[in-house]
């Protein structure tokens, strides 16, 4: 499989499981229409209208693209880690339970993982 090539920071964001700092990445403050996808393997992964700004430093979704992400408990049952399920990058972790949308779910994902698509319009 071929992927895209990666700064030395997404590497060790996507392939190491590491994390930005919160509020440094470009997407955290960013509300413009279209679709987000890996930025290794360029799986679409969420839609910008699942985007929510909840005030945690990081891109937040509520919902992702069907079989598009990866759900798999941390060794200690304390989080639940969120990956790429085309090519297994590290997005970061998945929160359910806080009530900060209707569907209670939060998809707390690193900038440095994605990429934006801008929506076309014809």
């Amino acid at each position: 499989m071929t992927w895209n090539e990666l700064t030395p920071e997404e590497k060790h964001v996507i392939e190491n499981k590491g994390t930005e700092r919160p509020f440094t990445g470009e997407y955290d403050n960013f509300y413009k229409p279209g679709i987000y996808v890996c930025r290794r393997c360029d799986n679409p992964l969420y839609s910008s209208k699942t985007k929510f700004d909840a005030g945690c430093g990081w891109p937040a979704f509520d919902d992702h693209f069907v079989e598009s992400v990866k759900e798999i408990p941390d060794p200690d049952g304390s989080r639940t880690e969120i990956e790429c399920a085309k090519c297994g990058g590290h997005f970061g972790h998945i929160f359910v339970g806080e009530m900060l949308t209707d569907k209670n779910t939060r998809h707390c994902v690193n900038s440095l993982s994605i990429k934006f698509v801008p929506e076309t319009t014809s």
